[in-house]
């Protein structure tokens, strides 16, 4: 039996029916201009059977976007079908939040809106490639390196896209800090360098970070209703830090003067680092833990009290009903009969195949 993936829990003020914890993850069935598809309705709609819905990557300004059909928070259209979504959501007792993306330099400006510029905090490229829909892979762009100007300016679309969102019913707001994006780029000395206040020892280079989660919880008026993901030591999107647990040991110091909802930490062994004891050791607040856990690993870090909650990714894919199918899972006698798997090749292209087409089980 589960002992504890099946009870409630409250992170900060966010009440969870269950402790599992949809993962944010790209679809890329957005609008050209970032507002959520009728696919996307019926998405999360069906995969509201979670404890909580984290919300794939959704950029705070039309500078923040660097995938091909990824959606925004930051216009009145965007705003009205993401109010959709959570009312649905809101129905089912499962709140959602959103993430807020701002990719920083991992972009091309083919998936750009006109005169959007893509920003970083040095003029350092990133190594790679990235898919557009009219010219396939294409080479990330050279950034600009951000003027404190362009700093205090991109602060404030979070800020504006975390207000936005609280209007659209959102019931909290995940601050993206890791995958080589822009708050990754001001952390990690590889993709940093500059000289002023933003730039240099670790309390320069999560300054950044730090005034956006400042920004995001005064216009939220709530701390309690805001998390950080991060990943010490990803080298995800060409990114390298001369000593991540130095730099997010600092991060994290910070960050236990804001009574957080929670920390979202994704552990990658390959990195050499345990994120999870790094979380413990600097971080006071609660814990949402991804570790491509299966059900059973789950239950057991949460009856351990090694976290809070955990989120699942890829498992939401392909069963849209994943919550029900784990409980299912104790009355079968193999339980890889109950889950079904994803097609990749359908991960990220136009319309509902591949996305909200995938079957839930039958109910008995």
């Amino acid at each position: 039996m589960f002992r504890s993936l099946f009870t409630p829990v409250r992170l900060g003020d966010i009440y969870l029916k269950n402790r599992i914890v949809m993962a944010p993850m790209t679809r890329s069935r957005a609008r050209p201009d970032g507002v959520p598809t009728p696919e996307m309705v019926e998405y999360y709609k069906q995969r509201a059977g979670a404890g909580m819905i984290i919300t794939e990557g959704t950029q705070p300004s039309f500078e923040g976007q660097g995938y091909a059909r990824t959606p925004g928070l930051h216009t009145a259209d965007q705003s009205r079908m993401w109010t959709k979504i959570t009312e649905l959501a809101d129905n089912a007792s499962c709140p959602m939040i959103a993430q807020l993306m701002h990719v920083g330099r991992i972009a091309n400006c083919r998936n750009k809106f006109e005169n959007a510029r893509t920003l970083a905090p040095s003029v350092v490229r990133a190594e790679g490639s990235i898919y557009t829909d009219d010219a396939g892979m294409q080479p990330f762009d050279e950034p600009e390196e951000m003027t404190l100007a362009d700093i205090k300016n991109t602060v404030s679309d979070y800020a504006h896209a975390a207000s936005t969102a609280m209007e659209s019913g959102f019931s909290g707001i995940e601050i993206h800090a890791t995958s080589g994006y822009l708050p990754a780029q001001f952390l990690s000395t590889g993709t940093n360098k500059r000289n002023d206040q933003y730039g240099g020892n670790c309390e320069n280079r999560i300054r950044f970070l730090i005034e956006i989660v400042q920004a995001v919880s005064d216009a939220v008026s709530n701390t309690k209703r805001v998390g950080v993901r991060i990943c010490p030591g990803n080298p995800f999107n060409d990114l390298s830090d001369n000593d991540p647990e130095e730099t997010f040991s600092a991060l994290l110091n910070e960050l236990n003067q804001y009574n957080l909802a929670y920390l979202h930490v994704i552990r990658m062994p390959s990195t050499g680092l345990d994120n999870f004891e790094i979380a413990r050791k600097y971080f006071g607040g609660p814990y949402i833990f991804n570790d491509s856990f299966n059900p059973e690993e789950a239950d057991a870090f949460l009856v351990d009290e090694r976290c809070d909650a955990i989120s699942f990714g890829r498992p939401f894919i392909a069963n849209p009903d994943f919550p029900s199918r784990v409980r299912k899972s104790l009355y079968v006698s193999d339980v890889r009969t109950l889950y079904a798997e994803f097609n990749p090749k359908l991960l990220y292209t136009p319309g509902p195949e591949g996305y909200s087409d995938y079957p839930t089980l039958p109910q008995r």
